[in-house]
């Protein structure tokens, strides 16, 4: 049967033009229901009458019908393994993919699992399920009606079997219809409750189910100001009257906030609950920005929530501290809120005593969250486990958003508890692989096919070898040196060749482009792509035959290329060596054979390359990086020592630099709209502002007008008899940095292509296809571009490489997130049952705490300075970064003695603790803020692009 839509439209140019379209209805459609004689098995039946859970108000077999609202708001309670045999009407995913991308997938994938018996019915090209919108009839309107219309017919078409059609609603007004017109229709909530044995699951329900007990306990008293309209916004922002941005919480205090909108240079500051005005980290906001006579700066305050009870007070509504910063910037109020980025977020119940009570506060584990409040039955159990909460709305009434409680992770203190909340705050895909997946990987065992030899060049009579951290198993580059007769020498670097095995568009390659990087934490690695690949095919391991993508380069004894060449070609490396092993080679002067004598031309090549790097800018920053030793039965830590860096390291990292130099140009010269780039941008001068005034404070001038000018300044700035004062320099100059981001060549103009860092006009990842997905793109158009693989659509469009390249930057992010939070959770498991003493350095001073760094272990913490004399003043100079307390002085980068161990006397609180022993400071109580494990702290600014890895 065909039907047609009529409608006009007015085009962009203002002209009215009619649409047609047709829209066809079939009669052959499936109920998907196992019971049913009638229907054609045109689609796989899923419906059958064995419910997971029995309902006391529904006691016959049944299927459920659900509306768009369950499916936006109850995503939780769908998704419970007791929930089972429901219908979704076409009418609902469509709105749902409209309003909810993140929900939709979340509800195919519950679609796609055949053990939930989930079916999809079109009903909109149904013919006894269609309907038309009939006059005056709302959207919202034609759609509820289509749904009790597909929930009708069901009763009607399965009348002859004993099964009844439940339709799910929370829309009261729905809800009646449905019921006048004959049909069972129930509140969530009720039919929940009506489930045997289940009953935790109202634990699941998202906060609109649970009615006026939660929502509007507290109605009487209005805390905030009401969000602005989308509308208002909109032509608000269209006037320039107000401004959007994305909003980020303040890490150290909870009473501001910034928002960073096209209009200004810096970053718009939101300080006081009132004027953040209920958002949460990571929201897009509408803010409005004072005159400029009210305009302050950042407090320098540390300011956590330490609220204990979870009862209102208005005077939590403070506004924080008067004192503001010398450094004046933008200040306004958020008035709207543009759109929720809320997650699922990991963290624990605040203690209480009563925990037969079901309103609790929940604390998330990432600082910039505010606390939630919850409703669970549970608190007994989750008092002293890690839990998920999921936020389900912010009333203007409450101090704390509402949500509910998703599930439980495991007991705190539990190893592998604490590693799944750091990948699930961190959202690192590290599910196993799928056999879609698996399916896609060569049979083992496996060798080169003979007619590879035919299309790539046959290298392995060259001495190649690797170097690596110790242990590594996934080994993606290889170098080699050879004399020419001409007095030059040839370089070559061979990268493996991912490609050939991971072809594009394949299951493999869309999970690798959804992992975008290989992560790895201290006692483990979460793969690109699975292990087969990254530790036995593609890994360039000593004696065995590897397919590889090489660059190879005709150098004089300078380091000047003469030529160049890009080839696919067949490798055996001589050696696997880790970064002492090469070192023992090239200092041991009586080792003439080829390895050594190549790594030694290598290396020096590569002291040459690194003088030409840093003449022309090139910065050497600095980052505390520790090692540890792990256990191998229980996986504990057993020590932990600080990374040395030796000579190789830097000729790996040079030779590793110069090809992605060179590929970069290559691609970007043959792919000018679509080649797969990485940029670091130029800071802002006043990212400097801190940087300088330590410095001078110390005596030592630094300039930043350039890179060149960064560079020669850190490279002069010495105290004598403080070597390390230097490599704090650099560790804080890191901190001013922006973030390096992939990028595709056409969406930007070639003068922002500048990598800062590196002093370079042009810069990609070619060397670790392995572990990151960028390379493995890089390498597609390499291939193509000297003839050996053929290009596809999505690869040569800047509007999809570019979607890539945005997944990419927040993959890599996140994984140097994960990361750093591994280190601190290995360190404070470490520090269990110890308690030393150890030299540190203040890193920053606030107005009232200071920011040390341990030396030795690369550890990071702010101690709290709070005041139990009245008689002691606390005197804060931003611009010299001092703080006077009494009688004693902390300035920036000076030396200080903290004792750390970890404080385990309750569970709940088992936390590394950091306390400032020397100076003695009288009458002030010298307390840390601690590092919890799982805490997912960064620097305020993202550090910038490291060379290798």
């Amino acid at each position: 049967m065909l039907k047609a839509k009529t409608f006009v439209k007015k085009t962009k140019r203002g002209n009215i033009i009619k649409v047609v379209r047709e829209h066809y209805l079939r009669d052959d459609l499936s109920c998907g229901s196992l019971l049913c004689g009638v229907c054609p098995n045109l689609s796989p039946a899923k419906l059958c009458v064995k419910q997971n859970a029995e309902s006391s108000i529904v006691p016959k077999p049944h299927y459920l019908v659900i509306d768009t609202n369950v499916a936006l708001h109850q995503i939780d309670f769908l998704e419970d393994h007791n929930i089972t045999d429901v219908i979704v009407l076409q009418t609902v995913l469509q709105e749902v993919r409209h309003l909810n991308d993140s929900l939709y997938k979340r509800i195919r994938t519950i679609i796609e699992n055949n053990s939930k018996r989930f079916f999809v019915l079109c009903n909109e090209h149904h013919r006894a399920t269609y309907i038309d919108r009939e006059p005056n009839e709302s959207c919202n309107d034609r759609n509820d009606r289509a749904i009790r219309v597909a929930a009708a017919w069901y009763e009607e078409h399965l009348k002859h079997l004993d099964v009844d059609i439940v339709l799910l609603t929370n829309d009261n007004d729905n809800r009646d219809k449905a019921i006048k017109a004959g049909l069972k229709s129930y509140q969530v909530m009720d039919y929940v409750k009506s489930l045997k044995g289940c009953e935790n699951l109202i634990d699941h329900l998202s906060v609109q189910e649970k009615g006026d007990k939660t929502s509007t306990v507290h109605d009487k008293k209005v805390m905030f100001d009401e969000h602005l309209s989308l509308y208002d916004i909109k032509m608000g922002v269209k006037s320039n009257r107000y401004h959007q941005g994305k909003f980020e919480a303040s890490r150290e205090n909870y009473l501001e906030g910034f928002v960073s909108c096209t209009a200004y240079d810096k970053q718009v500051i939101i300080r006081g609950l009132k004027n953040l005005n209920r958002a949460v980290h990571e929201d897009v906001v509408a803010i409005e920005v004072f005159p400029k006579n009210q305009w302050v700066g950042s407090s320098g305050t540390v300011q956590l929530d330490e609220k204990v009870d979870d009862e209102e007070d208005m005077n939590t509504m403070a506004e924080g501290t008067s004192e503001s910063s010398i450094y004046v910037r933008p200040t306004g109020r958020v008035i709207g809120i543009i759109k929720r980025n809320w997650r699922n977020y990991c963290g624990v119940l605040l203690p209480t005593v009563n925990t037969e009570k079901t309103r609790h506060i929940f604390i998330p584990s990432e600082k910039r969250i505010p606390r939630i409040r919850i409703e669970t039955r549970q608190a007994d159990v989750l008092m002293s486990h890690r839990i998920i909460v999921s936020v389900d709305c912010w009333p203007r009434s409450s101090r704390y958003p509402l949500g509910h409680f998703i599930r439980d992770i495991g007991p705190m203190g539990d190893r592998d508890t604490e590693e799944e909340v750091l990948l699930l705050e961190h959202d690192v895909p590290h599910l196993p692989f799928s056999k879609s997946v698996l399916d896609c990987l060569p049979k083992l065992p496996w060798s080169i096919p003979d007619y590879e030899f035919v299309l790539r060049q046959d290298l392995r009579n060259t001495t190649v070898c690797s170097v690596d951290p110790p242990g590594c198993t996934d080994i993606d580059d290889a170098l080699h040196y050879k004399p020419l007769p001409n007095g030059n020498c040839q370089v070559g670097v061979h990268i493996a060749d991912l490609s050939y095995f991971v072809r594009p568009g394949t299951a493999l390659d869309l999970e690798a482009q959804k992992r975008g990087t290989s992560v790895y934490l201290c006692d483990k690695r979460i793969d690109m792509v699975p292990e087969v690949l990254s530790s036995n095919l593609c890994s360039l391991r000593a004696n065995e035959d590897r397919l590889a993508f090489s660059g190879i380069w005709e150098m004089t004894k300078e380091g000047e290329i003469v030529s160049r060449r890009f080839c696919k070609t067949v490798i055996r490396s001589v050696a696997a060596l880790t970064y002492m092993e090469a070192q023992i080679l090239i200092d041991d002067k009586s080792r003439t054979d080829p390895l050594s004598e190549g790594l030694r031309g290598l290396n020096e090549l590569a002291k040459k390359l690194k003088q030409r790097r840093i003449e022309a800018g090139a910065l050497t920053l600095a980052s505390p990086e520790v090692r540890f030793h792990i256990d191998s039965e229980t996986h504990d830590p057993i020590g932990i020592e600080t990374k040395e860096l030796k000579e190789t390291n830097s000729l790996i990292e040079e030779f590793m630099l110069l090809a992605n130099c060179e590929v970069a140009r290559h691609i970007e010269k043959e792919f000018p709209q679509c080649a797969v780039l990485r940029r670091h941008p130029s800071p802002p001068l006043t990212n400097f502002d801190l940087l300088v005034n330590a410095a001078a404070v110390k005596g030592i001038q630094v300039k930043c007008s350039t890179n060149a000018e960064l560079a020669y300044s850190l490279e002069n700035a010495n105290i004598p008899g403080d070597p390390f004062f230097n490599i704090l320099l650099r560790i804080v100059s890191t901190r001013c940095m922006m973030q390096a981001v992939y990028f595709c060549s056409g969406m930007l103009p070639e003068e922002e292509y500048f990598h800062y860092g590196l002093a370079v006009p042009m810069y990609t990842h070619f060397t670790s296809p392995i572990r990151r997905y960028p390379d493995l793109l890089v390498h597609r158009l390499l291939a193509a571009s000297v003839g050996q693989d053929k290009t596809y659509t999505e690869l040569l469009d800047r509007n999809i490489v570019h979607e890539w390249c945005e997944n990419m930057n927040y993959r890599h992010h996140q994984a140097q997130l994960v990361q750093r939070a591994s280190i601190a959770l290995h360190t404070q498991l470490y520090f269990k049952d110890k308690c030393m003493d150890e030299d540190a350095y203040i890193l920053f001073v606030r107005r009232n705490a200071v920011v040390v760094l341990v030396r030795r272990y690369g550890l990071e913490s702010t101690i709290f300075l709070k005041a139990v004399d009245s008689k002691v003043e606390f005197v804060y100079e931003e611009d010299k970064c001092k703080l006077t307390v009494g009688r004693v002085t902390l300035q920036m980068f000076d030396r200080v003695i903290v004792q750390i161990s970890v404080e385990d006397c309750n569970i709940q609180h088992k936390k590394l603790r950091m306390k400032l022993v020397n100076p003695i400071i009288p009458g002030v109580s010298v307390e840390p803020i601690y590092v919890t494990m799982g805490n997912n702290d960064e620097p305020h600014v993202p550090r910038p692009d490291s060379a290798r890895h």
